[in-house]
């Protein structure tokens, strides 16, 4: 197989708990993901040129050593010692620098596509720290689903998966809330990591086997609401809308609500006339794993 074709997953965070500073710099969390259907789609090729090329359908997304996707494709070009070069084509359905992980995903994407491209296996445990080298993110990405991470984020434990939910996405044109900025702002006050509080911990740990589900929460709500006032409005509007629940999405900009169906998403979307919305639903571990098979692009079944 010369191309293949895989679509990248966006996620929510269904509860985000930052414990506080790591003595590395970075912070401890106990998250929990969830995908969602919206989508990118990463196409590799096999290229004459022994050169990397990515063709991006976002003009803002750098297209070359920045973006994700190309240091994915490089570091497994290294570690397969695949001699090929490769043309990478992204058309991109999540919206950038909105907390919902398209830069991971896509990182994730193009490790699995290389594996096939080059017809090649890695062990799990080797393919998990590749992944977690391009970013914290990015091992989650690799099993999809419901999972518990803890950490930086980066260490991975698949949970139970729940009923099918419909989600609204909510993405405003006019913010973007970088991460760094994210964790700059709830990082104040937050001491350095020796033991978490025992109940904390306790209570995060049945949230995440609970057969009801996972409250959302989300720590970093309370910080990048006091600057951005209008995320808060829009979880409130989607409340006020018919959503069970609602909270932003990992470190935001896009805002989440979770319905009970998909035509009371569709009726909520039209609340918000001037922002990009997302009627999608939550995804499997196993349709996660089912819609990542490879696929031929198309033209070249």
């Amino acid at each position: 197989m010369r191309s293949v074709r895989l679509p990248a997953f966006a996620k929510v965070n269904l509860c985000l708990r930052i414990i506080g500073r790591r003595p590395d710099g970075y912070h401890e969390l106990r998250t929990i993901f969830q995908t969602i259907s919206l989508h990118d789609t990463l196409t590799l090729s096999a290229a004459r040129a022994p050169a990397i090329t990515l063709e991006c359908d976002d003009p803002s997304l750098p297209s070359g050593r920045e973006n994700l996707v190309w240091r994915a494709v490089e570091v497994m070009r290294r570690e397969l010692r695949f001699s090929s070069g490769i043309h990478a084509q992204l058309a991109k359905g999540i919206p950038a620098g909105r907390g919902m992980g398209g830069g991971s995903s896509d990182a994730a994407a193009a490790l699995q596509g290389m594996l096939l491209l080059a017809g090649r296996k890695l062990p799990a445990e080797r393919l998990a720290g590749i992944a977690a080298g391009l970013g914290a993110d990015v091992p989650f990405f690799l099993c999809g689903g419901r999972a518990l991470g803890i950490g930086r984020g980066d260490e991975i434990y698949p949970l139970r998966d729940l009923p099918r939910r419909s989600v609204l996405v909510v993405s405003p044109r006019d913010i973007a809330v970088p991460t760094a900025d994210a964790y700059r702002w709830v990082s104040r006050g937050l001491k350095l990591t020796k033991r978490a509080a025992a109940s904390k911990l306790w209570r995060f740990c049945a949230l995440c086997w609970s057969s009801q589900g996972t409250p959302l929460e989300n720590d970093f709500e309370a910080a990048v609401f006091l600057r951005h006032p209008r995320l808060a409005a829009i979880k409130r509007a989607l409340l006020r809308a018919g959503a069970a629940e609602a909270a932003l999405a990992g470190s935001g900009s896009a805002v989440f609500g979770v319905f009970l169906n998909p035509a009371q998403a569709r009726r909520a979307a039209r609340k918000f006339p001037n922002d990009q919305v997302f009627v999608c639903s939550t995804l499997t571990r196993a349709e996660y794993c089912r819609a990542r098979l490879p696929r031929l692009p198309a033209g070249r079944r």
